[in-house]
Parts: structure tokens; C-alpha cells; sequence
């Protein structure tokens, strides 16, 4: 009932994510484009930044229900207001039956097979199986198959008129390396926003509550420098500048996670969450307009849904991906002998680390037994967020790699 409550949920919100980038690229020029989804972000920033402080004061103190049951009110309330202000000029004859034709269900379930395959293979590699097992090959090699069976869906005789990812988009190599930037962003803004709050709980010992307002530097930092991003590129007209020096700061923020211990002191923590946000803010709102660039007018909006489909799944595989990394390397130091208590290690063993980062699970066990378990969970996220240095070294050097586009000041809408 979860998974397809939450299934439901995602196609719900992802649309919405989508609409916001739609409605902005439709009316404003791509030059200043920057500047209104800058705005849109901020908003959601705050959200962000009390959403872990509720969410945690509520599992804390009542049912976790209530998370899901705080939507209802808010989202009747949106809609209320959205089908008051929101007059949008557009006309099409086709038919409802037409336009669901016009979807493509091929592309999208070949995708989502794959895709979950591969995300198992990851989430049970080096913990409940071997990576040698051929319960791990199998999926794997099968996710990855399906994935060139997906591309083949999108431009051969078996396309639908409009595939997920339409091949026309990436003509330019500029689009190709933005894509490759929105996906390792993605990823890593997911691989820093889940794994702190298992360093504060499970190597600082915070209450759900403080681990939540630990990670606000993460969340309010990264607004100013969203603001950065899009005054330079009005100002400048340029965006791989600005997607180099995003990189390298996300970069050198996420090298600083991994000096973090259990005897880590609130000023580091915090200036390593504002150093790694303002990189991440950076590249918050420049990556979409980057993307439209390099695409004709009249295909905006299929830029808009192929580049957010692209940020979801680099959303994906960044809570699929730090998870097996940080449960292999508990697995290694737990068989190497680095916890003395054999209740301590079963529950860390088998891929139990990660449901066991809380402050209440490691306090269960003796002071001595608690400081080994800190120091795995500290040395375990280190590997985490070092093998995130070179998805964001990779990230940084593809900007290089691209030609020099400029923004329009001008703009034709079309739908409102």
C-alpha cells in the first residue's frame, strides 16, 4: 500500500515540477529565465528547509501518518488557488482518446524496468548477495540492456509521437553535456541531502528534530547562491562560467564531508554544509535555461519535460547509489573486527546500517560499544562522500567541453 501510494504521489509531484518549469520557459525570455525560476527555488528552498525539521518533530512526537495527512489541506488549497489565477491561452482539437495515443507507454515501461533492475542490483550488491552472485548480475546486466532497448524505443520504427526523451533534442553537443550535468547534480544534491542526516543521527547522536535543523545551512545557503547564478548569467549571458565554478565549490563541499567524525564540532559541520551549497545553488536554476539553449523555440516545452525527466532519475540513482556504497563498507569494517559486541554487529551486518542510524538504536548498547559503532558509521560515510568527489569531478569538467551559447533577451510565448 505504501509503494503505490507513493507511486501515485510521484506522478502527481513530478508533474507538478515539471508545470513550473513549463509555464516560466513559456514567458520569459531564456536570458532572464534564470531570475524567475531562482524564485520558484526559493520557495521551494523553504519548504525544504522545514520539511525535515516537521517531518522529524512528528515522527518524534505522534504517527508518521500525519506527514502524509499535512498534504491533503495544502494541496486542495493550491489547487483552489491555481484554477483561480492560472488562465493559460491554449487550443487543441484532438481528442482526450489522441492525446493519451500520443503517450508513450513503451518508452516509459521499458525505462521503469530497467531502471528498477539496475536499482536492485545496487541496493542488495555486497550485502544480502555478492557483487559475483548471479543475483546481482542478472538484473544488472538486464537493467543495463534494457536501457539500449529503451534508446531504440525513442527513435526507432516503434516510437511513439512523443517519446520520452526525444533524440531530436540532442542534435547539439551542448545539450548532451547539460543532460550529463542535470544528472550528476541531481544525483549528488540526493547523495548529500540523505546522508547527512545519518551522520548526525548515527555518529553525532541527534534527535530526529536536531538532525533536521542541522541540515537548514544545506537548505537556506543554497538560496543566495541560486541568486548568484542567475544575476551572473543576465548579466553575462554565458552559463559554462557559471556551471565550472558551481562544480568546483559542490566539489571541494563534498571533499569537506568526508574530514567529518563523531568529534566533528557544529561550526565544521555547518561550514561544510554552506560551502557544498553554495556550489549546489549555483547550479540549482542554471542547468534548465543551459538546456533550452540549444533547442529551437518551437520545441521548449518537450526540453522542459525531457530535462526534469532527466533530474528525476538522477534523483533515483542518488538514493540508490550511496546506500549499497555505505552498506558494502559497514559490511567490510564490521567483518574486519571493528565492532567488539556480536549484537552490535549483527545489526549493522546484512545491510542493517542504514535502518539502524538513529541516535535511540546506537544508545541501546554500552558507551565503549556506542563509539565503535560511531566510528563505523563515520568512516563508512566517508566512502560515501568520497566516491561523490569523482561524480562531481566528472560533473565539473563537462562544462569545458561545450560551445559557447548565448541567451535571447526576446521571447514568442505561446500558451499564456
Amino acid at each position: 500500500m505504501m509503494i503505490a501510494g507513493r507511486a501515485i504521489q510521484g506522478l502527481g509531484s513530478g508533474g507538478i515540477t515539471l508545470l513550473n518549469d513549463i509555464i516560466v520557459s513559456d514567458l520569459v525570455p531564456l536570458r532572464y529565465r534564470g531570475n524567475y525560476i531562482g524564485v520558484i527555488l526559493t520557495i521551494y528552498g523553504v519548504g525544504t528547509t522545514l520539511g525535515p525539521f516537521i517531518g522529524g518533530s512528528i515522527v518524534a512526537t505522534t504517527t508518521w501518518r500525519w506527514i502524509f495527512y499535512l498534504n491533503l489541506p495544502i494541496g486542495g488549497a493550491s489547487l483552489a488557488i491555481l484554477s483561480v489565477f492560472l488562465q493559460v491561452n491554449y487550443k487543441n482539437h484532438m481528442t482526450f482518446a489522441q492525446k493519451v495515443r500520443r503517450i508513450d507507454f513503451l518508452g516509459n515501461t521499458v525505462l521503469v524496468a530497467a531502471t528498477v533492475a539496475i536499482l536492485y542490483a545496487l541496493a542488495y550488491a555486497g550485502t544480502l548477495y555478492s557483487w559475483g552472485s548471479w543475483h546481482i548480475l542478472v538484473p544488472f546486466l538486464l537493467g543495463f540492456f534494457g536501457l539500449f532497448v529503451f534508446a531504440y524505443t525513442q527513435a526507432g520504427r516503434f516510437a511513439a509521437a512523443e517519446p520520452v526523451i526525444p533524440p531530436r533534442l540532442f542534435k547539439h553537443p551542448t545539450s548532451i553535456i547539460v543532460s550529463a550535468n542535470t544528472f550528476i547534480n541531481s544525483a549528488l544534491t540526493f547523495w548529500a541531502v540523505f546522508f547527512l542526516p545519518v551522520f548526525f543521527q548515527a555518529a553525532l547522536l541527534f534527535s530526529p528534530q536536531r538532525a533536521g535543523v542541522a541540515l537548514l545551512p544545506m537548505s537556506l545557503v543554497a538560496i543566495p547562491g541560486s541568486a548568484i547564478a542567475a544575476v551572473a548569467i543576465s548579466l553575462w549571458g554565458r552559463y559554462k562560467p557559471v556551471h565550472v565554478v558551481g562544480f568546483a565549490i559542490f566539489m571541494l563541499g563534498l571533499g569537506l564531508f568526508t574530514l567529518q567524525n563523531p568529534q566533528t564540532t557544529t561550526a565544521e559541520w555547518a561550514t561544510y554544509q554552506c560551502i557544498c551549497a553554495v556550489g549546489g545553488g549555483i547550479l540549482l536554476n542554471s542547468q534548465l535555461p543551459a538546456f533550452q539553449s540549444a533547442v529551437p523555440e518551437s520545441d521548449q516545452a518537450a526540453a522542459s519535460a525531457a530535462w526534469g525527466f532527466i533530474r528525476s532519475i538522477g534523483w533515483v540513482w542518488g538514493v540508490a547509489i550511496p546506500p549499497s556504497i555505505f552498506n558494502s563498507r559497514v559490511g567490510d569494517l564490521v567483518a574486519s573486527g571493528a565492532i567488539s559486541d556480536p549484537a552490535a554487529a549483527q545489526m549493522l551486518a546484512g545491510g542493517g546500517a542504514y535502518g539502524a542510524a538513529s541516535a535511540a538504536q546506537v544508545q541501546l548498547f554500552p558507551v565503549t560499544i556506542q563509539n565503535e559503532i560511531r566510528s563505523v558509521y563515520a568512516l563508512a560515510l566517508q566512502r560515501v562522500f568520497q566516491i561523490s568527489i569523482a561524480f562531481a569531478g566528472v560533473g565539473s569538467c563537462c562544462p569545458c567541453l561545450r560551445t559557447k551559447l548565448c541567451c535571447g533577451r526576446s521571447w514568442r510565448r505561446s500558451l499564456g
